[in-house]
């Protein structure tokens, strides 16, 4: 990478620079050194080592103009990042200047730079690299809620914070520099903001506001032996780090939304908030729209900093960023009142499945939340999804409280303005009766749908059924053929094909209904 790419901020940094971008300085004979670059920092990979520095720069929200500062910081990344990291970061090393004037990583003479130096991983090992490859696998996007949901139960909660009051700078600053280029959107976020305040008090107090990565976006996660791995933890400020678990959240579902992953967005998001890890996850989706916003505006934001660091030659492609992130924001300040869906039929018509591909095609982003008996019922007992419950634990009582669970959570989700696909078997026509009545009272539009399928169709299904939260048999579809299902009002759907010709389906009776686009 040429020079002239580079901005210096004075000519010790651009020596620095060169001195570690020569492959001599790591023995590394001839193979070239590949340096990694953002607004704030450049990272020098060679062999297996990485070392990352910071620019001397001051910007709106960071100061690292002097040694001071980028070593306080540097020595703060290790802190926040290594526990959740530890084959990662290494360690701290000093870029010394020696008697004779020339530099050395370590070494006697005075200390003029620290380095984060940490272990090379592939590149292609980070997860914006494979989202280029095609979208994330359901497996692995379930694998990143979890690691997310865990590494916010381990964060510490803020005690003095106010969730309202944290955001205000964040709102202030985007809608100024948005109100440029983008003041609608500059509007909005203001607008939404003030609207949702109460609610950000609320969620302070809760303990929902922790120190948490602050920077959790795909570019930010490596897969390492097959597990997530979450890295460059904001740590140059307190202040920005210390937010709403779900503003730390709304970073990974804006940066697949994004880049079209609507699908892995939707995953994440449905398996966090089955996790619940903190508590008040579904009333917390009114936040969603403000947070991805934001989310989507500080990378506009970021884009523009870039954009003062580059030679206006170079600038194209980052005034393209913030104009397309811009406008991403703009949509999630707009979303389509809510909508509530029922998905019936009996075990093996494909309930479940046909949920989570419709779910990421209803607005708002990150799609629907989908809320399944079968999950509910585990989660009821305290086991894992995949834990086989005995017949017991499907008597008529337990299932009217499964039935209860549910229907509170989709009562909550509506509340705060959020689509609902609720998926359970409803062959009670009271049950179909009462999840109607949940978005009547909510005044939001309702549409019931209604699988079939040939008997040997369900039963094959079932009992080739592994590592699901259903734990329906043989004799278990064989008892609910016998069902008196009553009168039925919903749109009923041929599931005896593919998930995708369901799917389809749906999708067509959806979109004549106006609920989703066509």
């Amino acid at each position: 990478m040429p020079d002239s790419v580079f901005t210096f901020a004075d000519e010790e940094e651009r020596q620095i620079c060169a001195f570690l971008r020569n492959p001599a300085t790591h023995g590394s004979g001839d193979h070239p050194v590949e340096i990694v670059e953002t607004h704030i920092a450049r990272v020098f990979l060679v062999g297996d080592d990485a070392y990352k520095l910071r620019k001397r720069v001051h910007l709106r929200f960071v100061d690292f103009s002097t040694l001071h500062a980028r070593h306080a910081a540097a020595v703060r990344e290790m802190e926040i990042n290594r526990p959740h990291a530890p084959t990662i970061y290494l360690g701290l090393v000093p870029i010394v200047r020696t008697e004779d004037g020339s530099f050395s990583i370590g070494g006697h003479g005075e200390i003029v730079e620290w380095a984060v130096h940490m272990r090379r991983f592939p590149q292609d090992a980070v997860l914006s690299r494979r989202e280029e490859q095609g979208p994330l696998s359901e497996e692995l996007a379930k694998s990143l809620a979890d690691m997310i949901a865990r590494y916010h139960q381990d964060s510490p909660i803020s005690q003095t914070a106010d969730g309202a009051r944290i955001m205000a700078p964040v709102v202030d600053q985007l809608s100024s520099a948005l109100s440029y280029g983008y003041p609608d959107v500059a509007q909005r976020l203001t607008e939404a903001f003030t609207r949702i305040t109460p609610l950000l008090i609320k969620r302070g107090d809760a303990g929902c506001v922790r120190r948490c990565h602050g920077d959790m976006h795909l570019g930010n996660i490596v897969l390492i032996d097959g597990h997530p791995i979450p890295f460059d933890a904001l740590e140059f400020s307190e202040a920005l780090a210390t937010i709403d678990v779900l503003y730390d959240l709304a970073f990974l579902l804006m940066d697949l939304d994004a880049r079209g992953d609507r699908q892995a967005a939707n995953a994440v998001f449905n398996a966090y908030a089955a996790f619940e890890p903190i508590g008040g996850e579904i009333e917390g989706l009114a936040c969603l729209p403000l947070f991805l916003a934001c989310r989507a505006g500080v990378r506009a934001v970021v884009a523009m900093a870039r954009t003062e660091q580059l030679e206006p030659e170079d600038q194209a492609e980052l005034k393209a960023v913030i104009g397309r992130n811009a406008r991403l924001a703009g949509a999630y300040l707009a979303p389509p009142p809510p909508v509530m869906i029922a998905i019936g039929g009996l075990s093996g018509t494909g309930k479940s499945t046909l949920a989570a591909l419709l779910a990421p095609h209803v607005e708002p982003v990150p799609g629907a939340l989908h809320i399944r008996s079968d999950v509910e019922r585990k989660r009821l007992f305290g086991v894992p999804e995949t834990q086989r419950l005995d017949r017991q634990h499907y008597r008529v009582g337990t299932a009217h409280r499964v039935y209860s669970i549910v229907e509170d959570k989709a009562r909550r989700a509506l509340a705060a303005g959020h689509a609902v696909i609720v998926d359970a078997v409803f062959a009670n026509s009271e049950e179909r009766a009462t999840v109607e009545a949940i978005a009547r009272d909510a005044g939001c539009p309702f549409v019931g749908v209604w699988l079939k399928a040939p008997t040997e169709t369900l039963i094959a299904r079932v009992e080739h059924r592994h590592g699901d939260a259903s734990d329906a048999d043989r004799r278990v579809v064989r008892e609910q053929l016998g069902y008196d299902l009553g009168e039925m009002s919903w749109h009923q759907i041929d599931a005896s094909g593919t998930p995708e010709h369901s799917l389809a389906e749906v999708r067509k009776v959806l979109a004549s209904l106006g609920v989703i686009a066509g």
